[in-house]
């Protein structure tokens, strides 16, 4: 798993690739307070490597929670920035600081 993050000098938005590898799974996606939790606007797209991966433009200077979904599986992110609990979900979320 990565985040790799891209600043644009130029809009108020931060250019942020998720990546996951998961070579045996069928779908995947990000999903968090950026999106609403909604796994259909954070697809990821599955490279040939058997990673998955996709980049949104965040607006910057925000914190957002957020997890992958593999295959109906929710995973955190080990290169999350911090972690923080949601009583929601009754466990820990991923944190993007941007």
């Amino acid at each position: 798993m990565a985040i790799k993050k891209q600043v644009i000098k130029t809009k108020p938005v931060v250019k942020v690739t998720f990546s996951i590898e998961a070579k045996e799974a069928n779908t995947a996606s990000v999903v968090g307070d950026f999106n609403n939790w909604n796994p259909a606007e954070g697809e990821l797209s599955k490279l040939k490597t058997g990673t998955f991966k996709a980049t949104f433009d965040l607006p910057k200077d925000n914190s957002f929670e957020f997890k992958y979904l593999v295959d109906g599986t929710y995973l955190n992110d080990p290169e999350a920035d911090s972690y923080a609990y949601n009583e929601f979900a009754g466990a820990e979320n991923s944190v993007l600081a941007l």
